[in-house]
């Protein structure tokens, strides 16, 4: 018998990382690493005393609750009910071991074996790696040319085991941020059909929109649609593990079921660092966000260079820039061949997307939040000067 991990792809960022195993880089070209979406730097010195005065606290080294610290329930509660609109209370949340447990979680309460679940392609792959270990199908959604989905589209693929439609706004790895009409018209198709809808928001943080994204919470939480957040971007927490669900109650005593068995609790520096994040950082995320905007400024800025050479910008925006490339080469190896030839480790559009699907040969995702402008034009100039054969036309066969 054969277990389900070893029927699902290893890691994709833990694979690129092997592909700089025996390779040197030189002073005057050194590595630009653009594979990952999250910060490198550690969180401000402000959250870190914050951090050091909680060890101080015995309660910091025990079990929580399973759900998570009733005061970060409760200020999550009130951030979502201002930034959205509605109402949200304290009982609709709970506080996870990062956005992807709690995807984890939201799959196991909502789903059994053969049920399906619905994915954008481009998709983030570890929603795929989850889906597949717990014997759920994912369903791809094609999303066209500017990588939206289209919620009739989708309901084209509505079976009796779809359970729920999963979101990423802004997307990873695409980029792009879902209009409001897009999702309104995908609660609507999830309400008319019984599913759930999962909508992914790890970097609501770093929407280039002001104001509400979208109105989904206008009429409160219902049974229809789940709310999926990240605390490890906006406060540089990745290792500390604190992500949060935003559902009603009935899903979240099923999914606490699934939290007690996996983790107990989050862990509760990380839960300790959110809640000073809420109460008193919000100019720092601000300026955080000004700063992420400047950087996909600069990759728009930077996208003629490329497409004088072939290159075409899918989306951008949050974390991410995705691209198609121009080569007559699939883009797993062009990732490769680009950390021996360019000092460039990216990831190649393979990793998201179904096996065999031929348009993840063609595309690449640029990870940036870890480079600034100048890095950003010397990454550019790099993929530039980088040469193989070009592809033929689509239109000349």
């Amino acid at each position: 018998m054969t277990s389900r991990t070893a029927t699902t792809f290893a890691p994709p960022v833990m694979e690129a990382r092997r592909w700089l195993e025996g390779v040197t880089f030189p002073p005057e070209r050194p590595l630009l690493n653009v594979s990952q979406a999250a910060p490198v730097d550690p969180p401000p010195p402000e959250l870190r005393a914050a951090m050091a005065e909680a060890l101080n606290d015995p309660a910091t080294h025990l079990y929580g609750p399973v759900l998570g610290h009733p005061e970060l329930r409760a200020a999550l509660a009130e951030t979502f009910t201002a930034g959205y609109g509605g109402t949200v209370a304290a009982e609709n949340v709970a506080i996870t071991a990062g956005c992807n447990q709690a995807f984890a979680a939201v799959v196991a309460a909502n789903c059994t074996e053969g049920d399906e679940v619905l994915l954008p392609v481009p998709w983030y792959f570890n929603h795929k790696m989850w889906l597949d270990m717990s014997g759920v199908r994912a369903v791809p959604l094609g999303t066209g040319a500017d990588l939206v989905p289209d919620a009739e589209a989708a309901r084209a693929l509505v079976t009796p085991r779809t359970r729920a439609i999963a979101l990423v706004s802004p997307n990873n790895p695409g980029g792009v941020e879902y209009p409001a009409a897009t999702l309104a018209a995908f609660r609507d198709l999830a309400r008319e059909t019984g599913l759930r809808l999962i909508v992914d928001e790890t970097y609501r943080d770093f929407d280039s929109r002001d104001g509400a994204p979208h109105d989904l919470l206008a009429g409160g939480v219902d049974e229809t649609l789940v709310q999926l957040y990240s605390f490890s971007k906006a406060y540089r927490l990745t290792g500390h593990r604190v992500g949060a669900i935003v559902a009603d109650t009935r899903l979240l005593a099923e999914a606490e079921k699934f939290l007690d068995t996996v983790a107990i609790c989050a862990p509760q520096l990380g839960q300790l660092a959110a809640l000073h994040g809420l109460r008193h950082l919000g100019p720092w995320v601000a300026g955080e966000r000004t700063e992420i905007l400047t950087r996909r400024a600069a990759i728009e800025a930077q996208m003629p260079v490329l497409e004088a050479r072939g290159w075409r910008l899918m989306g951008v925006g949050a974390y991410f820039a995705y691209l198609a490339h121009p080569f007559d080469i699939a883009s797993d190896a062009l990732a490769r061949d680009l950390v021996r030839e360019a000092g460039v480790l990216l990831l190649p559009g393979t990793m998201f997307r179904p096996e065999g699907d031929p348009a993840g040969a063609r595309e690449v995702r640029i990870a940036f939040a870890n480079v600034d402008a100048d890095q950003i034009a010397t990454l550019f100039a790099r993929l530039a000067a980088f040469e193989r054969p070009l592809a033929s036309p689509p239109d000349s066969h």
